[in-house]
């Protein structure tokens, strides 16, 4: 079974950035689509940003141009660096493949506030 561990949360002001990282055990990694999901408070979980299986990118619409999303098969990690935070980026940061078949991490949490 793979193992996710996310990492890189924290808080952050209104306009900053912050990068995660979400390193999966296993070799099967580089041949998964990876994905980001977040979970904000009293909401369900959504996909944010994720690769498809012919190796293309999609973002939700709200945090497309301020987000990006990237891996390393070599490291068995994929990343999600996220520009001009906003309130409503606030919430639990998980990856998972785009199927969501693996057990979930902890997740990183991310706030954004003033």
């Amino acid at each position: 079974q793979v193992q996710l561990v996310e990492s890189g949360g924290g808080l952050v002001q209104p306009g900053g950035s912050l990068r995660l990282s979400c390193a999966a055990s296993g070799r099967i990694f580089s041949f998964y689509a990876m994905a980001w999901y977040r979970q904000a408070p009293g909401k369900q979980r959504e996909l944010v940003a994720h690769f498809t299986s012919g190796g293309s990118i999609n973002y939700l619409d709200s945090v497309k141009g301020r987000f990006t999303i990237s891996r390393d098969n070599a490291k068995n990690t994929v990343y999600l660096q996220m520009n001009s935070l906003k309130p409503e980026d606030t919430g639990v940061y998980y990856c998972n493949n785009l199927g969501s078949s693996w057990t979930w991490g902890q997740g990183t949490q991310v706030t954004v506030s003033s």
